[in-house]
């Protein structure tokens, strides 16, 4: 695919030429005459005037191949299934036909609360093939997250299953959106629910059965729309109150996710591409739903874990068994493999013959996960580094355009499209080597978001406004003398628990509402599984008498209430005090060090340093 930098330069100095001839890989309905339009920037567009389906992209064009579109595999329900191209287009559009008799048109939003199934692929393609606005919500979601994305994106439809699985129980999901429609003004006309035999979910008047509703549906063709309409919402951590709702159009979204399987990830027609993580997060949205299916790859659902579901051998289980090229997963995966099979004994039973590469992001890859994945399987283990706004790669090591050496601890490169730089804090660019806020020079390339939903002034007060003509990635870090990037943590308070993106601002929220808490924090601290996990610290309201373990209890509960267990929050310690700045600001970053183990000084604008001192021994517990 030609030299890395020749690409690099020509996307930064001639974005035009760059993308319009990416976007020549998509068949469209009215071609683009031009890529770039700066017309009301920040606001920047890519493909204005053009048209096209993002569901005939991803299927329709290539039901002639009679090549595998999906494998579906679930070690947790012992189901196993495959769909060819043809065969998962029928479903979709059959489905899209029953969403429309439903009264779902253009433009219109439909929310997917699902588990990973089948369905809730077919569920999002069908939405796409009527220019429809789909919003998958994370399975394990509480009602109160669930009940904010509801009111936020005031969907027609809830498409949702009556369960999802996991190994120890099943969570039924009927109950969990009955609460949330309670907490909510909006109310969808309808609930259609896929019925799981593990768990029948009781029906209400405005609910529909998937089955019987298909039953009844014709086909629905794909209906043309226009390139800078929205295919996606994701909502994505925010700090308290109304939640982000990052915003995926449909023109750019397919030329950059075609264009980076290819060069990122040397993936093509016919090749069996595995992202382990799930539909509910932007990588599932890119990775395993459209990104393989736009460029004519099979792409595997695996509803199961990677360890336990049955043993730590079952990633190596389904590579071997399904033939699979590459495999994206999140250290968090490998860190728990390797903490139940630490010399990899269980690797030997399976033939890896066909599998060439690993992909991890989605967290800081450890220098031990990535020696150990090296070792023991034999291929490169590429870092890589993007988020939930920009829905692709910012920096990679792009093995289908020029493989670079590793650098352990960088996820190598700035990926053309992205032009990169190290700021200080007055906006400055660092030299080499020097670390700061990690920026990226607008316009943002194809495929990232353009605003968020129903909220531009936020979308520029979030990301746009710390540094004028930059997004602000939120990250630190620095680029060293041969433009690797390293990506040193993150600079507010979003943490990363298992390759999920959470705010423990949320967190301090839930924590502040209880009766008995003065004030709070809440700061990721590392973990050598997860990454990262929550812990809190609150001070109790004077002459608050309560057990220590019982309000312990009582917060835990909350927070897995309102954030959701996904949260991993279980350590919540009373202190007398926080250490706070003069004017007020609780030094959360100086309290995640001291946390991580680092011998961090006493900031000069500390208001009490006798409180930050009697922290200490509790930190490093």
């Amino acid at each position: 695919m030609g030299d890395y930098r020749d690409a690099y330069h020509r996307s930064l100095t001639d974005p035009d030429g760059f993308w319009l001839a990416a976007a020549e890989a998509i068949d469209w309905a009215t071609p683009p005459v031009s890529a770039l339009d700066a017309g009301k920037a920040p606001f920047y567009r890519w493909f204005s005037g053009a048209e096209l389906n993002t569901c005939h992209n991803a299927l329709d064009r290539h039901v002639g191949s009679d090549r595998i579109a999906l494998i579906y595999d679930s070690p947790i329900t012992g189901s196993k299934a495959t769909f060819t191209y043809r065969e998962l287009r029928d479903e979709v559009a059959l489905f899209a036909g029953a969403l429309a008799s439903l009264g779902v048109g253009k433009g219109d939003r439909v929310i997917v609360y699902m588990p990973m199934v089948p369905r809730a692929v077919v569920a999002m393609l069908a939405c796409a093939r009527l220019g429809a606005v789909h919003s998958v919500v994370f399975g394990g979601f509480a009602p109160k997250e669930l009940a904010s994305r509801v009111q936020d994106a005031k969907p027609k439809v809830i498409v949702a299953a009556s369960c999802g699985i996991e190994p120890t129980r099943v969570v039924a999901y009927k109950p969990i959106i009955d609460e949330a429609l309670s907490m909510t003004e909006h109310q969808p006309d309808h609930v259609v629910i896929t019925q799981r035999p593990q768990e029948v979910a009781e029906m209400g008047a405005r609910d529909i059965d998937w089955d019987t509703l298909v039953a009844s549906a014709e086909p629905h063709d794909c209906v043309n729309v226009s390139a800078t309409d929205p295919l996606y919402i994701l909502y994505t951590s925010g700090t308290t109150g109304r939640p982000k709702g990052v915003v995926r159009d449909n023109g750019g979204h397919a030329v950059a996710l075609a264009w980076s399987l290819k060069a990122i990830y040397d993936i093509g027609p016919g090749d069996v591409f595995w992202t382990a993580s799930d539909v509910g997060w932007v990588v599932g949205h890119s990775y395993i739903v459209y990104a393989p299916l736009l460029v004519g790859a099979t792409t595997l659902l695996y509803e199961g874990k990677p360890v336990g579901t049955p043993d730590a051998g079952a990633f190596w289980r389904v590579i071997s068994e399904h033939g699979v090229k590459a495999l994206f997963t999140a250290p968090t995966a490998f860190r728990a493999i390797k903490r139940v099979d630490p010399d990899a004994e269980l690797l030997g039973k399976y033939d890896l013959a066909n599998f060439q590469t690993l992909f991890l992001a989605g967290e800081r890859l450890d220098p031990e996960t990535y020696h150990w994945a090296t070792e023991k399987l034999g291929v490169p283990v590429i870092d890589h580094w993007w988020q939930t706004e920009t829905g692709w790669p910012i920096c990679a090591n792009l093995r289908g355009l020029e493989p670079m050496p590793i650098k352990p601890g960088s996820p190598t490169v700035p990926v053309p499209g992205y032009h990169v730089q190290i700021l200080d804090q007055q906006g400055n660019q660092l030299p080499a080597g020097q670390e700061g806020a990690i920026a990226i020079k607008l316009p943002l390339p194809p495929g990232t978001l353009p605003t968020l939903w129903g909220d531009d002034e936020r979308y520029v007060s979030s990301y746009l406004s710390t540094y004028d003509g930059y997004y602000l990635t939120g990250d630190g870090g620095f680029i060293d003398e041969d433009g690797y990037v390293y990506v040193m943590g993150r600079t507010d308070d979003v943490i990363n628990v298992a390759g999920h993106r959470l705010s423990t601002g949320a967190m301090e929220a839930v924590l502040a509402a209880h009766p008995a808490v003065a004030e709070c924090a809440v700061i990721g601290v590392h973990d050598s599984l997860k990454g990262q996990l929550p812990r809190g610290f609150v001070v109790l309201k004077a002459g608050v008498e309560v057990p220590e373990e019982v309000l312990r209890e009582e917060l835990v509960a909350a927070v897995r209430r309102d954030i959701g267990p996904v949260a991993a929050f279980r350590d919540v310690s009373i202190v007398a005090g926080l250490p706070k700045t003069r004017s007020g600001k609780i030094l959360r970053k100086t309290m995640r060090g001291i946390a991580d183990g680092r011998d961090e000084p006493v900031p000069s604008t500390i208001e009490d340093p006798a409180v930050l001192d009697a922290l200490r021994p509790i930190l490093r517990h």
